[in-house]
């Protein structure tokens, strides 16, 4: 019967996901470029209300207990309108409106330390709550939050579009937005930067999000071996990452430009999984959550990269497409490091941790590889502007 149980759960579980996602990346790619002509503030309302909608039916479900298929149609009717992945399009659009090039990358990396410390509140507190008082309880606060953010997004945000106007929202020109952004053929060099840094992103985000999956599992088994505790410890520490990021890139900013502070960032994450990926011992799977404390510095670094490549019309368009490529790094995730973890455990536990350190060789050659070929390019264009007539 357990068995049995558990496999309606990962058969739903792969449905929901797979729902939601489908429906967003066309809500998704439709909202965004709509925001960049009539304003942030519908695309950071219509997600929370989709999301309090969706938190609404759960409820429902619960009480009356209704089939568990009711849970699709909340994740789909949330999906339909941008559902979490509009809200971190429109929020990360709405720092690249106000702030300048030289502030973006800290205004974005404070933002994503903003989503480790909610997701420290939300796995501690949530855990504790559920454990003490049931689902039930805990999902009025899902939907209370997700008013209150909607009510705040309407009546007390300011709009960030300065040169607002109206655009329809049920047209092709907002999906064509999308992918001009990596086709149009006037600014080639810059483009295909674009391409390059998403798919750093791309490979960067899949392997955060399929270690994180794995490190309860691999926490639980032996030689480790953790109580409720440790893991609770171990999740605390995987999250605080996230502050200590921002404050290691605000310091190495002040010596350091960008693209090297995403490297260190890169060198951090990649030493850490391997560390973690040989842990025998609580002391040497705590050092490589220590050796992790820079690891979320390169995705803000690459964020406001790929903002900076395009004009200040284009950044909800862009964002929007970030949103879906983060949406797929959650899918392949999922599918590529749980397939792995099993199929590895007869000749090394640890085996994905290394895998996924492996494949962030990638985004780091990418990211040094554009920028001295940036630094190339420069001094070219220097060399030739300082030579006189007679040279």
């Amino acid at each position: 019967l357990l068995q049995e149980v558990e496999a309606l759960v990962s058969h739903w579980n792969l449905c929901i996901n797979l729902g939601g996602f489908f429906v967003g990346l066309f809500s998704v790619t439709l909202f965004g470029p709509w925001s960049d002509s009539v304003g942030r503030r519908p695309a950071l309302i219509l997600p929370a209300v989709g999301m309090a909608m969706q938190a609404a039916i759960y409820l429902l479900v619960m009480y009356l207990q209704l089939h568990v298929s009711y849970f699709l149609l909340g994740r789909v009717l949330s999906g339909l309108m941008g559902d979490y992945n509009l809200i971190l399009a429109s929020c990360f659009a709405y720092v690249a409106d106000t702030s300048d090039k030289h502030t973006r990358t800290f205004r974005v990396a404070i933002l994503e330390a903003c989503l480790g410390v909610a997701g420290m509140l939300a796995s501690i507190g949530g855990g504790q709550w559920r454990k003490a008082q049931g689902y039930i309880n805990p999902f009025w606060l899902v939907l209370a939050a997700s008013l209150a953010a909607a009510l705040y997004a309407a009546f007390c945000l300011q709009e960030s579009v300065k040169q607002r106007k109206p655009a329809k929202l049920f047209t092709l020109s907002h999906y064509k937005a999308v992918y001009k952004l990596y086709t149009a053929p006037e600014q080639l060099s810059s483009r295909r930067k674009l391409a390059l840094y998403s798919l750093a992103f791309f490979l960067l985000v899949t392997v955060h999000f399929g270690a994180k999956d794995l490190f309860v599992l691999y926490e639980l088994g032996s030689p480790l071996c953790w109580a409720a505790d440790l893991i609770g410890y171990g999740s605390a520490a995987s999250y605080l990452a996230y502050l200590s990021s921002l404050g290691g890139l605000r310091l190495l900013q002040l010596c350091l430009e960008d693209t090297w502070v995403a490297e260190i960032g890169l060198v951090s994450n990649i030493s850490g999984l391997v560390v973690i990926s040989l842990a025998t011992t609580t002391a040497l799977m705590f050092t490589g959550y220590g050796i992790l404390f820079l690891s979320m510095a390169a995705t803000p670094v690459i964020r406001a990269k790929l903002s900076k490549l395009v004009s200040e019309t284009e950044q909800g368009a862009l964002f929007a497409s970030v949103a879906c490529v983060e949406g797929l790094c959650s899918l392949v995730a999922t599918g590529v490091f749980n397939s792995l973890y099993p199929a590895s455990l007869h000749f090394m536990r640890g085996f994905p941790f290394l895998f996924g350190a492996i494949i962030l060789l990638i985004p780091a050659a990418i990211i040094g590889w554009i920028e001295i070929w940036d630094s190339h390019h420069d001094y070219g264009h220097f060399s030739h502007a300082s030579l006189s007539p007679a040279d």
